[in-house]
């Protein structure tokens, strides 16, 4: 065996032996109280605090590029503030839910607990390798879990912090961080979790959900698609402009709720495409070379990627904007966005989630023809509607779907944590956040407590009895004596 199987051997045995350890734990001590909870999420947060720069440097490392400013907002704000919200409402997601029992039942109750699932495996993609490791655990310590992170391979500088911010609040088997050293993904998902929550591209999801199946582990998965941006002919176009183009370029576009293309009306596209351009240039100057505000795309692969689905868009008869000065041999994977104009169908760019800084334009003449061209393809994890008209945009609610919606501007349902965050169909399945995320990582266990004296025993066989005939009278009423 030579040493780098030796020590791919060595680390998915210490996978295996952390999950039989937190198995044996929980087994151990299976109902946390919701101090312990509390307690565990206040530390985290402080955590999270205390560790800010190394996270945001580090995150900068893995990225080559990319903004600290960024990395708070969207990373470790957004983190805190989940386990703020998770901390002043544990106490009321943990009371049981009263629930009322069937007529026949009276004097009975009837309550649903909230029982932890046991040990959670969260699978995290390099985007956002803090909040979207982060956000989970917090929703799987608030239900009593215990926690697997497995972290991606591109990130090993934020993998290492985490991993090192994370033992010194918690032993391993409670929560624990594994990263690059696992080199079979395959691996991490095969062990038997009670629930994995993955946060990735509906390939892998696939993939996720089929090993899964083998162990009956439900899973949460967050994924994503080709999220719309509708804007109508009666909203300032410069303003949706400056908000679309905003969702393109943080994080240069690497984000699974960004927009991924804009429904423009047809005599309205040329100059979206100005006020596009504008708008960049006003956060980011036209030459973002050295603007430490600006994100680079993550590797020379992606960048490849996004290079090649432009190329095809171009030789089909595409338009392609950039937004600023752009040198591909100098600015290296620093790419502003770029609008592309006249796309069709058979382009990648209309087929791919694109998941970078390039913002397809699609001209539309009726609203309806817009809702139309969004049903039409898969549902998406998110869509922006731009309208001031409340039965446009009620209109647009109802007639289409998609994991969540932010009117008149892009991502900030996101980061409302009262609220649930998922997809639908090909964008994901289940939620987490907030006491949605509670509920999704515990098992709504139903109690039913006869009373000492109720007589269940009279629905005993056998049957005939007049109470019985009685009951069946009353709920069952007289059945159709023509059908055979």
């Amino acid at each position: 065996m030579s040493i780098l199987q030796e020590t791919d051997h060595t680390a998915h045995e210490h996978m295996q032996s952390v999950f039989d350890r937190q198995s044996a734990a929980f087994k151990t001590a299976p109902y946390p109280d919701s101090d312990s909870r509390r307690t565990d999420l206040i530390k985290l947060k402080k955590q999270i605090i205390r560790y800010q720069d190394v996270i945001a440097t580090a995150i900068n490392t893995d990225f080559s590029s990319r903004s600290v400013d960024e990395s708070k907002l969207l990373d470790l704000l957004g983190s805190v503030l989940e386990a703020e919200h998770a901390i002043r409402h544990l106490r009321r997601w943990m009371r049981p839910s009263k629930r009322s029992t069937e007529l026949l039942f009276l004097s009975n109750r009837l309550s649903v607990q909230y029982q932890p699932k046991g040990v959670v495996g969260v699978i995290v993609p390099w985007n956002f390798p803090v909040y979207l490791a982060l956000g989970p655990l917090v929703a799987a310590i608030a239900a009593g879990n215990r926690v697997m992170i497995k972290l991606s391979e591109l990130t090993p500088a934020t993998n290492a912090v985490m991993r090192r911010m994370l033992a010194e609040i918690f032993t391993e088997d409670q929560v624990a961080v594994f990263g690059e050293e696992i080199t079979n993904p395959a691996a991490f998902t095969a062990l038997p979790f009670h629930h994995i929550v993955f946060t990735g591209s509906p390939a892998i999801g696939r993939v996720v959900m089929r090993a899964a199946s083998e162990n009956l582990t439900p899973v949460t998965l967050e994924l994503g698609g080709k999220s719309p941006a509708l804007v109508s002919r009666h909203y300032p176009l410069a303003d949706a402009a400056k908000r679309i183009l905003h969702g393109k370029a943080t994080n240069s576009g690497q984000i699974c709720v960004a927009p991924d293309y804009a429904l423009i009306p047809k005599e309205n596209v040329e100059q979206f495409a100005e006020e596009c351009k504008s708008s960049f240039t006003a956060m980011y100057g036209n030459n973002i070379r050295d603007n430490d505000n600006y994100t680079s795309i993550v590797n020379e692969r992606h960048l490849k990627r996004i290079q090649e689905i432009l190329a095809d868009a171009q030789q089909k008869g595409a338009q392609v904007i950039a937004c600023g000065e752009y040198n591909p041999e100098q600015d290296a994977r620093r790419m502003p966005v770029h609008i592309v104009l006249n796309c069709t169908a058979d382009m990648r760019i209309m087929q791919e989630e694109l998941f970078g800084p390039v913002l397809p334009i699609v001209a539309y003449d009726t609203l309806q023809d817009a809702i139309q061209y969004i049903n039409a393809g898969e549902r998406p994890l998110a869509l922006y509607c731009f309208t001031h008209d409340s039965q446009e945009r009620d209109h647009i609610l109802k007639q289409t779907h998609s994991g969540g919606v932010t009117v008149n501007d892009w991502g900030w349902h996101v980061v409302n944590h009262d609220a649930p965050f998922g997809g639908i169909g090909n964008s994901g399945m289940g939620t987490y956040h907030g006491e949605e995320g509670f509920r999704e990582l515990s098992h709504a266990k139903t109690v039913f407590m006869r009373h000492r004296f109720f007589p269940t025993q009279l629905f005993y066989p056998p049957y005939g009895t007049w109470l019985q005939k009685l009951a069946i009278h009353f709920f069952l009423k007289k059945a159709d004596p023509n059908l055979k």
